[in-house]
């Protein structure tokens, strides 16, 4: 049997058990979304928010990319989080990464040539090793140095989440989200806050927007 071939039957399998536990299951899924949370994460197979946490469809809005990146031109990641903040009114946002990362492992060597336009995405990461290779370099192993970076591209995102317009709107008109940036454990299946930036958390001047914008 083809991996394809075994997702559908699974899909039949989980329905017929759902629809058989919770009659109304699908019907009251199929009414509307209304999420708590934004979960920004690693694209990575093995850290699948909901399960993770334990959560049920429709508890969690999810948007994953390659080592759980916010980028100022990537559309698709703003868009995401505009709806998630000014429609679905979410009340919290969380970036998770998770040690082992591939991508960020990447990052840590030279670009491939293979891999041209991996390559430019991974560039953002290494922006945040060299800001931070003091600190890096501290470690003794490659493991180590990698899982550093982890953490600290992380941090570096949710700081990345107050430059935008959008969370600097909703912080002063709604007074949310809160901000959160988490790591999670592939040989443990642990998750450890790192950083969690409340409303009234100093933005840096430089990366403020006039009151005048925020107001339009």
């Amino acid at each position: 049997m083809k991996a394809f071939e075994r997702l559908l039957l699974e899909n039949k399998a989980w329905v017929e058990e759902k629809s058989t536990q919770e009659p109304e299951f699908f019907l009251r899924l199929s009414k509307d979304q209304r999420p708590d949370t934004l979960w920004i994460g690693c694209a990575d197979s093995r850290v699948p928010a909901e399960i993770i946490v334990n959560a049920q469809p429709g508890e969690i809005f999810v948007h994953r990319n390659i080592a759980n990146q916010i980028i100022m031109t990537d559309f698709n990641s703003l868009s995401v989080l505009q709806y998630a903040v000014d429609v679905l009114k979410v009340s919290d946002v969380i970036v998770c990464g998770h040690y082992d990362c591939g991508g960020v492992k990447a990052a840590l060597s030279k670009q491939s040539p293979e891999l041209v336009v991996v390559n430019k995405w991974l560039m953002h990461i290494k922006d945040v090793y060299r800001l931070h290779r003091d600190d890096i370099e501290n470690y003794a192993t490659d493991k180590e140095k990698a899982n550093r970076l982890v953490e600290l591209n992380v941090i570096e995102q949710v700081v990345k989440l107050t430059h935008t317009s959008i969370i600097q709107q909703a912080w002063r008109q709604h007074n949310r989200p809160v901000l959160h940036g988490w790591v999670y454990g592939l040989d443990n299946g642990m998750l450890k806050q790192l950083i969690m930036l409340p409303p009234d958390t100093p933005i840096e001047p430089i990366y403020q927007y006039t009151e005048t914008l925020l107001a339009s």
